[in-house]
């Protein structure tokens, strides 16, 4: 199922279009810098919020009404034509209640494309009548072989908001990503900018991509987008990005990831009582920083909202993934969460001074997506001056994306034998520490935050799987002021591991939080 409601309102980040300029429509070429015009002058206008050519009739279905609605694979854009790629569409209604406006450009030329009812089987609505011709599309999503030459699989979809997910070869639908966030996790609350307007370049018969051109709009920015989409075993986009501001922001969330972590092998009580060990999209924030350390931070569904912010000027990469694809540790036969894809976002060129955010949610249901992460710079832009960021996202499998060091394997806790001490299992495998013989004398650097203390530590190979074990407990720090703290309301104790040889570390770093 792809359709997932979003927990910071998806509603909200859905549109209506009005064209701002028809002359593009007679440019004799189109490019970014085109979309980036636009970008520029809708900054320095008012904010318009366009909406309403969705009828009520359709903004009133239920979910079931909506899934009924579905596109004729037949009526496929570019199908007749035998290209390497196709598009189809979805149809506006419940969550979706703006339309995008969709162009396509063949021959350096864009031409608006006109909403199709025909295109659609409406199943046993009977509201077909009641729809306006020229109502436009809510998304669409993107055909292409990348299982079986035989056959193109569904492998992008832009629906909703600035949303859209990919995945490669063999992968299910799982966590999202996103043109921009703003102001995620602040106390006056998100805002949610939208796509208003796509231009999707025809491609040739021998392309291996696809280019895709977005307009984004808010009430307080506004943005240009290049999407470069190239299917296979991974699928990887490149990103080219102008941002521009009307009014000042708290924070700007570029390259955000948004996924889904309801219990893990690190969850201890389990969320709910359920036959599967583990229900997620993705079970973890990995990073990669300028002076090449590389951080593993296992995700949690807190009880109360959690913000972690990791100083990353510069940063290397960063991406929420799924590294458990062990299908036994999920047991699921219709989520297949062992299938859902990693996002790995690779920044091109030095993008300055920022941080890495990591934004936990409580949720009870799989459902709702409750993980974003995003790097937010310092830097903000006079009006009128763009931030320019150009990365490359990877949806891709773990084992492309790893650490020249050893790994996480896995994190548990349980009680430890204290009456408020914490046991934690780590176990660590892959770079050096394979080479390493059975009675290598390994320790660990274990750091403790403030509200906390180490009890003990020990290092040892696990003889069954060939992984070097770390074990450690910890309890509340007596002579913090925090220990005399109600336990609903002391702060998370901030935790990092890594496991050396000497003095020299041979894994990354693994990254916790905890209350006790």
């Amino acid at each position: 199922m792809f359709m997932r409601f979003k927990a910071f309102g998806l509603a909200a980040g859905l549109f209506l279009f009005v064209l701002t300029n028809q002359a593009l429509a007679q440019s004799a070429s189109f490019g970014f810098e085109n979309v980036e015009a636009l970008a520029r002058d809708l900054a320095a206008k008012p904010f318009e919020d366009n909406q309403g050519q969705v009828p009520q009739v359709l903004r009133d279905i239920s979910y079931d009404q909506w899934r009924d609605i579905r596109f004729d694979p037949e009526k496929s854009l570019w199908r007749d034509e035998k290209l390497p790629f196709e598009l189809q569409f979805f149809h506006p209604g419940l969550f979706y209640d703006r339309t995008v406006a969709i162009n396509i450009i063949d021959k350096d030329a864009p031409t608006r494309l006109d909403f199709d009812t025909t295109a659609f089987n409406y199943g046993g609505n009977d509201f077909a009548g009641q729809i306006p011709a020229d109502m436009g599309y809510a998304g669409f999503r993107i055909h292409s072989a990348i299982n079986t030459k035989k056959y193109l699989d569904e492998f992008l979809v832009f629906l909703g908001a600035s949303y859209l997910r990919a995945v490669g070869k063999g992968h299910h639908y799982g966590l999202s990503a996103r043109g921009l966030a703003v102001d995620t996790a602040e106390a006056t609350g998100e805002e949610f900018p939208f796509f208003k307007e796509f231009w999707i370049v025809k491609p040739g018969k021998k392309d291996k991509s696809i280019v895709i051109y977005a307009l984004l709009d808010s009430r307080r920015v506004t943005g240009a987008f290049r999407f470069d989409a190239t299917p296979g075993a991974e699928t990887v986009m490149d990103v080219q990005s102008a941002i521009f501001l009307r009014e000042p922001v708290a924070r700007l969330g570029i390259a955000p990831l948004t996924s889904m972590f309801i219990f893990g092998e690190n969850s201890n009580p389990r969320v709910s009582d359920d036959f599967r060990p583990e229900v997620h999209d993705s079970d973890g924030l990995m990073a990669r920083f300028e002076n090449e350390e590389w951080l593993w931070r296992p995700l949690q569904n807190p009880k109360t909202l959690a913000v972690n912010v990791f100083n990353a000027p510069n940063i290397r990469g960063m991406g929420l993934m799924q590294r458990d694809t062990d299908f036994d540790n999920y047991l699921d036969l219709e989520a297949r969460y062992e299938a859902r894809p990693s996002a790995w976002v690779e920044p091109k060129g030095d993008w300055g001074p920022g941080q890495l955010h990591l934004v936990q949610i409580p949720s009870p249901e799989e459902i709702h997506d409750n993980i974003v992460s995003f790097w937010a710079p310092d830097a903000r832009p006079e009006p009128g001056k763009p931030l320019r960021f150009d990365y490359r996202t990877r949806w891709t499998s773990p084992q492309r994306v790893t650490s020249p060091e050893g790994q996480v394997v896995f994190t548990r806790t349980a009680k430890g034998k204290g009456e408020r001490s914490r046991l934690f299992v780590l176990e660590f495998a892959g770079g050096k520490l394979d080479d390493l013989p059975d009675d290598a004398a390994l320790d660990a650097n274990v750091w403790i935050g403030e509200g906390g203390k180490l009890l003990e530590k020990r290092v040892y190979k696990n003889q069954v799987t060939g992984h070097w074990r770390l074990a450690f407990e910890i309890e509340p720090d007596a002579s913090s002021g925090l220990s005399l703290v109600l336990s609903d309301k002391r702060p998370f104790i901030e935790m990092r591991a890594t496991l050396q040889h000497g003095m020299a570390p041979l894994t990354e770093t693994w990254s916790y939080a905890i209350k006790l």
